[in-house]
């Protein structure tokens, strides 16, 4: 009996590590798609404006914060690479990886009871991750195309991520409703 025991367990963890190998494949794709599909070009560092913000919260507020590590880091990067912009990819990958990563670790840490704590929690989030993420585009891009530049690139980030805000927190909110087992892929 104990034996039955332990295979089920064993094959238990092995189907939800594939559960979660595939949503960070699809999550990362989806990132991608969301990051390349519209580019907005900001001139004096190259870099460009888009939605992949969008999939980041809405990976970090459904998936959960390592989840959104893997997708928002992978999915960005790969957009850079795939783009024609493979000389950010690695910057990508950390800022959007932590910023993914931030995003998720405060929406799970903070009590949400009400729905102004939901709505402080999403604020707070929201700081944190376009911190991390403006944050590594202006040293970056102030260390490679000088400071007055990177400056230049600020507002879009912020723009970027309140876009990832208003569209990803919405669609949360759909998929939790229409399908309330979502909350147990939280990874």
């Amino acid at each position: 009996m104990e034996e039955h025991i332990m295979q089920n367990e064993t094959r238990h963890s092995k189907q939800k590590l594939a559960f979660r190998i595939a949503s960070i494949a699809i999550l990362t794709a989806i990132t991608t798609v969301f990051t390349m599909i519209v580019r907005i070009p900001v001139m004096p560092t190259r870099g460009y404006i888009n939605f992949g913000d969008v999939a980041i919260f809405f990976t970090a507020l459904t998936f959960g914060p390592f989840t959104a590590l893997a997708a928002g880091g992978l999915g960005t990067a790969l957009a850079d690479i795939l783009g024609g912009y493979a000389q950010w990819a690695p910057i990508t990958f950390f800022a959007h990886g932590v910023q993914g990563l931030l995003i998720g670790l405060v929406f799970k840490m903070i009590k949400k009871e009400s729905r102004f704590q939901f709505v402080l929690c999403l604020l707070f989030s929201f700081a944190v991750g376009t911190f991390v993420m403006a944050g590594t585009y202006f040293v970056t891009g102030g260390l490679m195309y000088g400071f007055g530049a990177a400056v230049t690139e600020i507002p879009g980030n912020i723009i970027q991520n309140v876009a990832g805000v208003v569209i990803g927190t919405p669609l949360y909110i759909a998929v939790r409703k229409a399908y309330p087992p979502v909350d147990g892929f939280y990874w």
